[in-house]
């Protein structure tokens, strides 16, 4: 079908034309094709004697098969506490939604597997040898992961005994919030540092002075944001019986 997934006959059809010195261009012509679609399949699997068809057909099956088995949710067991009363199946769902949208915010999958799994566990912590077991990659992938998250402020290391205990706390995306307010920060000192270097009279000097303002502006509205929906969502959590009445209350 055009537009879809290359089939066998497509890809004996590309070995073909390419033997006939066709482009990659007029190959994507001939089967309704992007000419980056062309050029990526060749790129791909291209061996030494060349694209052979029956080769890439089975290069594309393996990385199928490894991708169902690295994207597959691990779902909650009986041995698991989160499945206490919980579908595992739902959760398992729910898991991989809640890392597909990390990743959609940058974070690679690895991590993004890695800080879903630690947000879901109820304790809010894990091991590097639970989540081994958890994620069933190896111990090198976990470590890092939790150096990137470390970095970013959604994790932090506490000693268990002889072992690292890897946490997610409840605040963990105001911690990153400020911390990232306070990275901005700096950046926006240093474009204005070279606002004043290079001459705010400028083009450049100009486009630095208003990358610095912006940030600078930016990143103090977002402090001062976030310590008002720290408070709000603080005082959400409080039974509805406790809860003082105020500017979050109704939300």
């Amino acid at each position: 079908m055009p537009g879809g997934r290359l089939t066998q006959e497509d890809r004996r059809r590309i070995a073909v034309w390419l033997a006939e010195g066709l482009s990659h261009a007029e190959i994507g012509r001939r089967l309704s094709r992007p000419t980056s679609t062309i050029t990526r399949e060749v790129n791909r699997n291209r061996g030494p004697a060349g694209y052979q068809a029956d080769q890439a057909q089975r290069a594309t099956r393996q990385r199928a098969r490894r991708r169902t088995t690295a994207a597959a949710p691990v779902m909650a067991t009986a041995a698991d506490p989160r499945a206490d009363g919980r579908d595992p199946v739902a959760v398992g769902e729910f898991e991989q939604r809640f890392a597909d949208a990390l990743v959609q915010m940058g974070l690679p999958r690895m991590i993004s597997r890695v800080l879903t799994c630690l947000s879901t566990t109820d304790s809010g912590s894990m091991t590097s040898a639970e989540l081994v077991r958890r994620l069933r990659v190896s111990a090198a992938s976990i470590s890092k992961a939790i150096g990137v998250l470390e970095d970013l402020h959604l994790v932090r290391r506490e000693r268990d005994g002889r072992r690292g205990r890897y946490i997610v706390d409840d605040d963990v995306w105001y911690k990153a919030t400020v911390a990232s307010g306070f990275t901005g920060a700096a950046f926006a000192e240093a474009a204005l540092d070279g606002a004043d270097v290079l001459g705010r009279d400028t083009p450049a000097g100009a486009r630095l002075a208003d990358t610095g303002r912006f940030l600078r502006y930016f990143g103090e509205d977002m402090l001062r944001r976030a310590e008002h929906w720290r408070a709000v969502v603080r005082e959400q959590s409080v039974p509805a019986g406790e809860r003082a009445s105020g500017p979050g209350a109704a939300l």
